[in-house]
């Protein structure tokens, strides 16, 4: 009988490791499969109902923007969208030429769409905006030919009346990602329109809405077989404007007339006007700082941008060929003043006790340069007249040359009197230099001449600006709104609707308030007076009679012009601007008021290079007022009162888009020549 041999410790070992081992591991699947079956059940159920559902954002439409007595001038309309996944186009590449060929676009285009998309891979981006029925029925007819292919209803904005207020009411696009980015907790998703100009801007909070939702469920294809729940998309806000229909077309129409006229037209004086001109209008309500009517020339149609905008039709709005339509030169053209500024000089000269309305200065022609050795001493009248003994209402009125360098001369040689910027100082007050507060994208500040500008340009521009010392010249050129001044056409709207009232600033507005789709008012915007310049009753009496005279009095500027207005039934008063800028011809401006005694309307015109005020733009105010006694402009109404007027399609209830109908993709120069005013 052989001999046993014991076991070695070591295998017994390992024997005794293994078996362990083997255990741990049964009850570690033991445990797994426990955890599996009963404790995490529960999350595996709502994961496989979510694989079985699908919650896709209702786009809320966008609110109305409305004139002053309810018509829609930016409304919505109803369109099919066509979109693709990203994803589905990844896992499926055919479909993308199936899409270009069946929109009739190229396979860039949906490349290029699909690449630069805000939208998750798995939410459909859209590609053709506005797509047919017939379209649409193909899609849903052939869906193996189209997977990740959806239609849906969205709205886009329409703009029944073209180019009537562009620059006011502006245009949307998509939002970008980083707006996205910043918005997403306001709740806004990827292709939520949102402004990019004007009102549509400048109220975006207002107009957008809140996006609803629908739980769609599917089947296994990505297919939608049912809606689970939904919640309603609640309509943007409806933004009614101060402004009148009919007046801002009518204004848009004899702004646009006028500058056409004297386009490329011969002059004796100046010869001819330079290609193409520009300009603005204003008319404002004196009483409260309402904007009636905003026109800026050239214009152009935010039509444009609805399903964005080409390549080739922006680059075509940006070119210097089209004289840079998108610019809103009411609030964003700074022009030099001219004699219009001198409602400046004249209150500064008679509030500080410069001058009375009594005092008279001696017009001869020519004001010259006391203790002057230069070769430029001597400054004349504009227009060469001699008006001899004169009171600053007659100075007003003929837009007098030598009387407001006077007027200037004695300030700046009075300095320890009157301080260093007397007529700055009431220039300031009446809105000069200074944003107005009207809310409106792109407003430029102007700003007037004086010590301190010339000191801030030399220091940071010391070639264009070798001087930053402030002689007697630039004093006299100043105080008649000439030098470096310059001015929008709103600020002077807001300057002389101020003194019109009689010395009240308000923010001009352009909008009303907020109402719903009932047409109940839910946010109103107030007037909002900013400051007041308080002129003793007699020295507004003086630059009053001033201005009357401009347009009644034979010496005035704007007497010929305005030759048989019914003075007797709606007084006007107003002034001319001729500013001269270096190597141009001068700017044109005309402001008026009335009817007096208790004005209600101030309107202003300026044509960049339109020469001569009184023949560039007064007629254009003068058919303006003519519009306005005839029809005057009443107060709001509130609500919708031409709803169709910007719609093609009805909107469901309160607003809001018909029912889906498969899964939703979220969707100036300086001056250096004076001029005759």
């Amino acid at each position: 009988m052989a001999a046993k041999v014991p076991r070695s410790p070591s295998r017994a070992l390992r024997a005794r490791v293994l078996g362990l081992s083997t255990a741990a591991l049964f009850a570690g699947l033991l445990a797994r499969l426990y955890s599996l079956q009963v404790l995490q059940a529960p999350s595996f159920q709502q994961q496989a109902v979510a694989n079985q559902t699908r919650t896709v954002a209702v786009p809320a439409p966008r609110g109305l923007i409305l004139d002053r007595s309810g018509g829609v001038l930016v409304g919505n309309k109803v369109v099919d969208v066509l979109g693709l996944s990203a994803y589905e186009a990844y896992l499926h590449p055919a479909v993308e030429g199936r899409v270009a060929k069946l929109l009739g676009i190229s396979l860039s285009t949906v490349k290029s769409d699909l690449a630069n998309s805000q939208y998750s891979t798995y939410v459909p981006t859209p590609i053709g905006y506005g797509i047919s029925q017939a379209t649409a029925l193909y899609v849903d007819e052939h869906r193996s030919e189209f997977p990740g292919v959806t239609t849906e209803f969205e709205t886009e904005r329409t703009y029944p009346y073209g180019t009537t207020a562009a620059h006011v009411l502006g245009y949307v696009g998509p939002i970008s990602a980083a707006q996205l980015a910043k918005l997403a907790k306001d709740g806004y998703t990827a292709g939520d329109q949102i402004g990019r100009a004007g009102v549509e801007q400048s109220y975006q909070g207002y107009l957008h809405g809140t996006a609803g939702t629908e739980k769609l469920q599917v089947n296994a294809f990505g297919q939608v077989t049912g809606v689970l729940s939904k919640s309603r998309a609640k309509p943007g806000g409806n933004l009614q404007l101060t402004i009148s229909l009919p007046l801002q077309q009518y204004v848009d129409k004899a702004l646009a007339t006028r500058v056409q006229q004297l386009s490329n037209k011969y002059n004796s004086y100046f010869g001819h006007y330079t290609g193409q001109l520009s300009g603005a209008a204003v008319v404002e309500n004196v009483n409260n700082g309402s904007i009636l009517a905003m026109a800026s020339y050239p214009t152009y149609n935010p039509q444009e941008w609805v399903g964005g905008i080409s390549y080739k039709n922006y680059q075509a709005l940006v070119s210097p060929s089209s004289g840079y339509p998108l610019i809103n030169r009411a609030i964003g053209g700074g022009y030099t003043p001219g004699s219009t500024f001198k409602i400046a000089t004249s209150s500064a000269a008679l509030a500080d006790g410069l001058v009375t309305p009594s005092t008279v200065i001696n017009d001869t022609g020519v004001f010259t340069i006391p203790n002057c050795t230069g070769s430029f001493c001597q400054l004349h009248n504009a227009g060469g007249e001699r008006l001899g003994p004169i009171s600053i209402s007659t100075a007003i009125s003929a837009s007098d040359d030598v009387f407001f360098y006077t007027l200037g001369y004695r300030f700046y040689t009075n300095a320890s009197q009157y301080g260093v910027t007397p007529i700055q100082n009431m220039a300031a007050r009446y809105g000069f230099g200074s944003l107005t507060g009207i809310n409106l994208p792109g407003e430029y500040p102007g700003m007037v001449d004086s010590p301190g500008l010339r000191k801030y340009l030399h220091a940071h521009y010391p070639k264009a600006y070798p001087y930053n010392t402030w002689y007697v010249a630039d004093q006299l050129e100043m105080s008649f709104g000439q030098g470096l001044t310059l001015i929008t056409p709103l600020q002077m709207a807001n300057a002389y609707a101020t003194f019109a009232n009689g010395g009240t600033r308000y923010a001009p507005r352009i909008a009303e308030g907020i109402t719903n789709d009932q047409g109940k008012l839910v946010k109103y915007f107030p007037p909002k007076v900013v400051t007041h310049v308080n002129l003793p009753a007699a020295d507004r009496a003086a630059i009053l009679a001033g201005f009357e005279g401009v347009i009644s009095n034979p010496l005035g500027t704007a007497y010929g012009p305005f030759q048989g207005w019914p003075e007797s039934s709606y007084t006007l008063a107003g002034k001319t601007g001729t500013a001269s800028v270096s190597g141009q011809n001068p700017n044109a401006w005309f402001v008026a008021f009335g009817p007096e005694p208790n004005p209600k309307y101030v309107v202003v015109v300026v044509i960049k290079e339109g020469g001569f005020g009184a023949v560039g733009s007064a007629p254009v105010v003068r058919q303006i007022f003519q519009y306005l006694k005839n029809n005057p402009v009443g107060p709001p109404r509130y609500g919708v009162s031409h709803l169709s007027a910007g719609s093609t399609q009805p909107l469901g209830p309160q607003g809001t888009l018909p029912a889906a109908k498969s899964q939703s993709p979220t969707q100036a120069k300086p001056s250096t020549t004076t001029g005759k005013g």
